[in-house]
C-alpha cells in the first residue's frame, strides 16, 4: 500500500538546492522517512539524478553503526562525492550521530550539496532544532495522514472513512492495522511507549504518571478553552493529587515541543490583540486523543473541531481562537469564533458546527461571524452531507467533507 504525500513533497520539490538544510519535523510515526527515502527519491530518480549522486544513509540501520561517528559520516559523504555535479545527501534518523549539527554544518557550505535531514527521537522533535543549524535550515513539518489521504487509500466508503478517521487518527501504521481491537492496541502502546517516553527522556521529567494523567485531562479539553490553573484543578479531583499550575505549564509545553499537542490562542478580532489565557489544545493526532482516553468520550463534534483545526495548519495557516465584541441592550458581549486562519494576506474566519438542523441553531452558529465586518471570507463546517450554500450575509455553510477533501475548499 503506498500512500501519495504530495502536499509535502512539492514541499520538498520546491526547496531544492535553496542553500539550506532541509529539515524534515513533525510527530514520531507520520511518515517522515517514508517521505524522504521513499517519495522523494523516487521523484529525483525520475528527474535522471544518477543513483550514485543521491547519498542516502539510513542511520538506523545496522550497516551504518559505524556512521554515528560524526568523523566517520562526514568523511563517508565526502568520498561519496566524486565530481562537481550535485550530490543529493538524504541522512534518516541523524539524530543517532553524536553532533550531528557539526556534521551538517562542515557539509552545507559545498557548493554542490542538496542536504535534507529527518530525525524521530525525544531531541530531534524538538520544535526549535532547526535553531541549531545557525539560521541555515528550511523546516517541512509533517502531519499526520490527511482525511484525503485517509481516502485514497481506504477500503471502504466516505462515511465509514470518516468514522474510522476521527476514531484512529491518521498514523499511516494505523491503517495496516486488520481490526478494531488492533488499531486500539497499537495506538495506546504508542502514546505509552513511544510518544510519553519522548517527553520523559527529553525533559528530565520525574513524574511519568503525572504526565499521562496530564494528556488525558487535556485529551478531554478538546474544543474547551483551559489554562493551567484549571488543569491544576481538574487534576487535583481526577487523580487526588496536587500539582502546580506552573510544572502543568511546563509539560504543556514539553506535549507542545513533541508536536503530540497543538495551542490555539485567543485573538481579539477587532481589537487586533492576542488575549493572554486562557487557550484552547488540540491533538495533533485524534487516534492518540482517544487512544489517551481508552477510546472512550468520543463526541464526534469535537473530534470534527479538532481534525478542522489541523486542517488548517496542514494547509500552512497559522490558527488562532477570535473573540468578537458586540453591543447588545447596551451590554457589552462577546462571541466566539472557533478559528482565525491566516497565511499571507490571507485570512479565513472558520465555525467548525456539528449540526445546524434548527433556525435557532443556525443563528447562533452564525452570530460571532454576524459580527465580523471585514472583508475576509467567513465559513461555518458542518457534519452533515450538504451541498455548499452562501446566505444573504455571506456567510459560506460547507459539509466537513467537502473541506476536508477538497484542499481549495476555502475559496469556493
Amino acid at each position: 500500500m503506498e500512500i501519495k504525500r504530495d502536499l509535502y513533497l512539492n514541499k520538498l520539490i520546491a526547496r531544492q538546492h535553496n542553500r539550506l538544510v532541509k529539515v524534515i519535523t513533525g510527530i514520531r510515526r507520520c511518515g517522515k522517512s517514508y517521505l524522504l527515502n521513499n517519495l522523494f527519491c523516487r521523484y529525483l530518480h525520475e528527474q535522471g539524478v544518477d543513483e550514485s549522486h543521491i547519498i542516502k544513509v539510513a542511520l538506523d540501520n545496522i550497516e551504518n553503526e559505524r556512521l554515528l561517528d560524526p568523523h566517520a559520516l562526514y568523511d563517508y559523504v565526502r568520498q561519496r562525492m566524486q565530481d562537481d555535479n550535485c550530490y543529493y545527501i538524504l541522512l534518516d534518523e541523524v539524530q543517532l550521530v553524536n553532533n550531528f549539527v557539526a556534521v551538517i554544518n562542515g557539509l552545507l557550505p559545498l557548493p554542490n550539496v542538496d542536504i535534507y535531514v529527518t530525525g524521530s527521537n525525544s531531541r530531534f522533535l524538538s520544535s526549535d532544532i532547526v535553531t541549531e543549524f545557525r539560521g541555515r535550515s528550511d523546516e517541512v513539518r509533517v502531519y499526520p495522514l490527511s482525511f484525503a489521504e485517509f481516502c485514497s487509500v481506504y477500503d471502504g466508503d466516505v462515511q465509514s472513512a470518516w468514522i474510522d478517521y476521527y476514531t484512529y487518527g491518521g498514523l499511516p501504521l494505523t491503517l495496516l492495522q486488520q481490526s478494531d481491537e488492533a488499531k486500539e492496541s497499537y495506538l495506546k502502546g504508542q502514546l505509552a511507549n513511544v510518544y510519553i517516553n519522548d517527553v520523559v527522556e527529553r525533559n528530565n521529567v520525574q513524574n511519568a504518571p503525572q504526565l499521562s494523567v496530564l494528556t488525558e485531562i487535556v485529551a478531554s479539553y478538546i474544543g474547551s478553552l483551559t489554562n493551567p490553573l484549571k488543569l491544576s484543578n481538574s487534576f487535583q479531583s481526577m487523580a487526588n493529587v496536587g500539582i502546580t499550575d506552573k510544572t502543568i505549564a511546563a509539560y504543556l509545553g514539553y506535549m507542545e515541543d513533541a508536536f503530540l499537542i497543538q495551542k490555539s490562542r485567543r485573538y481579539d478580532v477587532k481589537g487586533k490583540k492576542y488575549l493572554s489565557s486562557p487557550s484552547k489544545y488540540y491533538f495533533v493526532d485524534v487516534g492518540l486523543r482517544n487512544a489517551a482516553l481508552n477510546f472512550r468520550q468520543q463526541e464526534e463534534p469535537h473530534l470534527m473541531e479538532n481534525l478542522v483545526y489541523i486542517e488548517l495548519l496542514r494547509r500552512g495557516f497559522s490558527v488562532d481562537v477570535g473573540i468578537v465584541s458586540r453591543v447588545d441592550s447596551g451590554e457589552r458581549r462577546t462571541a466566539e469564533v472557533d478559528f482565525v486562519a491566516n497565511r499571507g494576506s490571507k485570512r479565513y474566519y472558520v465555525q467548525s458546527a456539528y449540526a445546524m438542523r434548527t433556525a435557532d441553531k443556525e443563528a447562533q452558529e452564525k452570530r460571532s461571524l454576524e459580527n465580523i465586518h471585514d472583508f475576509f471570507k467567513r465559513i461555518v463546517v458542518v457534519g452533515d452531507r450538504i451541498k455548499p450554500k452562501r446566505d444573504e450575509n455571506g456567510i459560506v455553510t460547507m459539509s466537513v467533507f467537502d473541506f476536508l477533501l477538497e484542499p481549495d475548499s476555502l475559496d469556493w
